[in-house]
Formats: structure tokens, C-alpha cells, sequence
């Protein structure tokens, strides 16, 4: 039992950690951010020196950038600082839905556990009819 809970949480955290990561990369893109592919073995292994599932500032002949890499394709996501912006703009405003979506959630929860007080659907509800006793003699 012990196995199987480690097992889907294993799973669950996995499938989140992908998510999470296309759910960045989409927002990167609508930030403004393009997406390069090192051409040399040295910008290879500047690529996978980059903290991975991070956006990494760097700074190259005075100018200012911001670097998501996604070494399993083999790509970064590159922007300035008015990309950057942008995107934590977008992170802010997607944080944001996401807490309404859950506290909607839970409000219907509450909402549900109301029917409780009906004591259920009991007998009779289903695809025969509409309860014990309605519309019968």
C-alpha cells in the first residue's frame, strides 16, 4: 500500500514538473522570448551549464538577457529585460487565475456538502422514475 502511494506520488510530481515546465515555456513565448538552438559545441555546453527549469540572467557586451534552457530539445528561450518583464507579468497574472480557480473549487465543495442535509438521493431516484411513490397510486 505504502508502494503504491509512494508510486503515484511519484507520478503525480513527474507529470506536474512537465506541466509546469510547458506551461513556462508557453508563457515565455507569448512574453516576447524566441527560441535558439546552439550551433557549436561551445554554446552546447553554455547550454547545459544553465540552471535547468530556471530563467537564467546573463549579461554580454553590456547588454542584459534572460535564458530558459530546454536541453531535451536541444533550445533555449532567450528575451531582454522588457520580455522578462512581460513574462513575470504573465506568471503573476496566471498565479492569479489559478488561486481563483482553487478557491471556486473549494467554494463548491462547501456548497455540495449542503446535500448532505437531504440525506442523499435515496431510493427510488434513477433512469425508472422520479422517487418512490411520485405519480403512483
Amino acid at each position: 500500500m505504502i508502494s503504491c502511494t509512494v508510486l503515484l506520488a511519484l507520478t503525480v510530481g513527474c507529470a506536474t514538473s512537465q506541466t509546469s515546465t510547458q506551461n513556462k515555456e508557453s508563457m515565455l513565448v507569448a512574453a516576447g522570448f524566441k527560441t535558439i538552438t546552439p550551433k557549436t559545441a561551445a554554446q552546447q555546453q553554455k547550454l547545459q551549464k544553465l540552471p535547468p527549469g530556471k530563467v537564467a540572467m546573463i549579461n554580454k557586451k553590456g547588454k542584459t538577457y534572460y535564458i530558459f534552457p530546454d536541453p531535451a530539445h536541444n533550445q533555449a528561450y532567450v528575451g531582454g529585460p522588457k520580455e522578462y518583464q512581460e513574462y513575470r507579468q504573465l506568471r503573476t497574472e496566471n498565479k492569479l487565475a489559478n488561486e481563483n480557480l482553487e478557491i471556486a473549487e473549494m467554494n463548491q465543495d462547501e456548497a455540495m456538502e449542503d446535500w448532505g442535509a437531504w440525506g442523499g438521493w435515496g431510493a427510488g431516484w434513477g433512469p425508472m422514475g422520479m422517487g418512490m411513490g411520485v405519480g403512483r397510486f
